[in-house]
């Protein structure tokens, strides 16, 4: 079949292996997937590959899917987070890091717990339509404009370092990329989590409305059997 398989939302050159793994398990409960998986470099490519009729497997984001990809899509299932600080069940968060201030555990509640002060200052963002890091501080915050005048970076990764090296004065980064971050990004060292946004859904799995039903329902229990929830 002609198809396009993504898995970008962690895949970080440090974790390409682990990525990779995920995927040869996957295909071996699917294995009309195709050989080897699409890689995007930049925003654009992204924002291409989920817009794709022929994506037969990809990551997203539910600020994307909330603003209009839910047309083009369907979403397969949903992955754990109970792994990672900050996560509970197929629910996320994200930890606000800056340079100062005082340590904040994550919250037993669902809501959010954010630091005073942060209207003043500049947040940097990995794009103005990600859930996890920009429009979820928004609507924590109530700051509809929050986007405006924030340091735009392209990447939860790049967020990290332009807190660290002064670019900007905040981000909120979903709490895997954080707990990567720990490992594997010597600038995340050098931050604090100051707070936490409220608990939502974490990144689903997608594929084209254009894929069979019949595959789709394959895919959807494949991601189940690997320990997804079922969407």
């Amino acid at each position: 079949m002609s198809a396009r398989a993504a898995l970008p939302m962690y895949d970080w050159p440090e974790l390409r292996e682990q990525v990779d793994a995920f995927y040869a398990q996957l295909r071996g409960l699917v294995p009309d997937l195709p050989e080897t998986l699409t890689r995007v470099q930049t925003e654009a490519q992204l924002h291409a590959l989920w817009h794709a009729p022929d994506l037969v497997l990809a990551q997203t984001c539910w600020g994307p899917l909330q603003s209009g990809l839910d047309a083009h899509v369907h979403v397969l299932a949903q992955p754990h987070y109970d792994d990672v600080p900050g996560g509970r069940g197929t629910r996320y968060r994200s930890a606000l890091v800056m340079r100062a201030g005082q340590h904040c555990a994550a919250p037993l509640s669902d809501g959010a717990c954010l630091p005073q002060g942060l209207a003043k200052l500049r947040p940097a963002i990995n794009a103005p339509d990600s859930m996890s890091g920009c429009l979820a501080l928004m609507q924590d915050m109530d700051a509809p404009n929050l986007a405006q005048g924030a340091y735009v970076t392209g990447s939860h990764r790049a967020s990290i370092r332009a807190v660290a090296d002064g670019r900007a004065d905040f981000a909120a980064i979903d709490c895997r990329s954080w707990a990567y971050a720990l490992s594997h990004e010597p600038a995340a060292a050098t931050l604090i989590v100051t707070g936490w946004t409220a608990l939502r859904p974490g990144l689903p799995f997608i594929t084209s409305r254009q894929t069979p039903t019949a595959l789709r329902t394959r895919l959807a229990k494949a991601l189940v059997q690997l320990g997804a929830a079922p969407a």
